[in-house]
């Protein structure tokens, strides 16, 4: 199925430039609009650069996932991939300038949990967020304001495929197919963390759901001082294809560089862009900025409700409680 999917079409990239080239656009777009409204001021404040707004991407990519993981009732592994995968998605076009990441990310976790069929209610979602009811129904209300503009920003390219399930089919063909592995239920507790810290990169951006799941069993084998790579040649039908092999290997020592190498966003340097973020979203500031609606359709002409003055009165300290 990803092999015909929109998924492999448009959000599979070639080259571990392209994320990194399309986020520089994005984020130029909307600094080039603030600079046409000719206020010097505002340009002085929207001057994120694209590394610091990937710091802040990658503070909130964390947030969701622990989100996620903290969820009552317990959220099936691939909602968890999902939302991060929308959360990707969006701001490989989008400012974190002109959408807060922090009602993004919820939006992304709300829309996930219908897509993957996780039957969870409006209500049930809000509750994992520890505030009171009014602040519930507050942070509700901005959500589904901001549905409509995530689906439309995805293209409604909204079905994600998963490593979940082909590391699941691999644990399965590993238990019927290669007695040489006695149990190898023991590689799932490594290669979970594996496909945990595989979720805070690009990797999904860069490689199919397939070769990440069989690249997590390699890892977690090689960790625990197992050698499974006779499973490539003998169950995987490798041996007399050597030129394919030698790819997937290749592939696959790519894919482990780019999880090791990738390092988390460093709390001193989220402190200060935060403060530089929060500024962008300052009631004071998005009152005299008037480059487009921030919610709902632009190009369809669709009105969407109008922002409230009160919207960022919620902060990342009210999500503390719930993880």
């Amino acid at each position: 199925m990803y092999h015909i999917s929109t998924q492999r079409k448009h959000w599979t990239f070639s080259s571990d430039s392209e994320p990194v080239r399309l986020r520089a656009q994005a984020n130029g777009r909307w600094r080039a609009k603030i600079r046409a409204t000719g206020k010097a001021q505002l340009s002085e404040i929207f001057s994120l650069e694209p590394h610091e707004e990937l710091i802040i991407c990658k503070y909130y990519e964390k947030r969701l996932l622990d989100f996620c993981n903290a969820f009552k009732p317990a959220m099936p592994k691939s909602v968890l991939g999902t939302a991060c995968m929308y959360f990707k998605r969006f701001y490989l076009n989008n400012s974190v300038m002109e959408h807060h990441p922090r009602i993004i990310m919820l939006t992304c976790m709300f829309l996930a949990c219908k897509v993957d069929e996780f039957n969870v209610s409006s209500a049930q979602f809000v509750a994992n967020l520890g505030e009171n009811p009014v602040g519930q129904e507050k942070i509700l209300e901005q959500i589904l304001e901001y549905e409509l503009l995530l689906i439309q920003q995805l293209n409604f390219h909204l079905i994600v495929h998963n490593p979940y399930r082909p590391f699941e089919g691999f644990l399965i063909d590993l238990k019927t197919r290669y007695p040489v592995l006695e149990n190898p239920e023991v590689l799932r507790k490594t290669a979970d963390d594996f496909l945990h810290r595989v979720a805070l990169t690009d990797a999904c951006l860069l490689f199919p759901p397939s070769l990440i799941a069989l690249t997590a069993i390699l890892s977690s084998a090689s960790r625990a001082g197992l050698n499974v790579e006779s499973y490539l040649t003998e169950c995987l039908s490798l041996k007399d294809d050597r030129q394919t092999m030698a790819n997937l290997l290749d592939e696959m020592r790519r894919l482990k560089l780019l999880v090791t190498k990738y390092e988390y966003a460093r709390p001193e340097d989220v402190v200060a862009l935060k403060k530089k973020l929060e500024k962008c979203h300052s009631n004071e500031v998005a009152l005299n900025v008037n480059v487009r609606k921030r919610k709902g359709y632009e190009e369809d002409n669709y009105i969407s409700k109008r922002p409230k003055t009160e919207e960022e009165e919620w902060s990342d300290d009210d999500l503390v409680d719930c993880l």
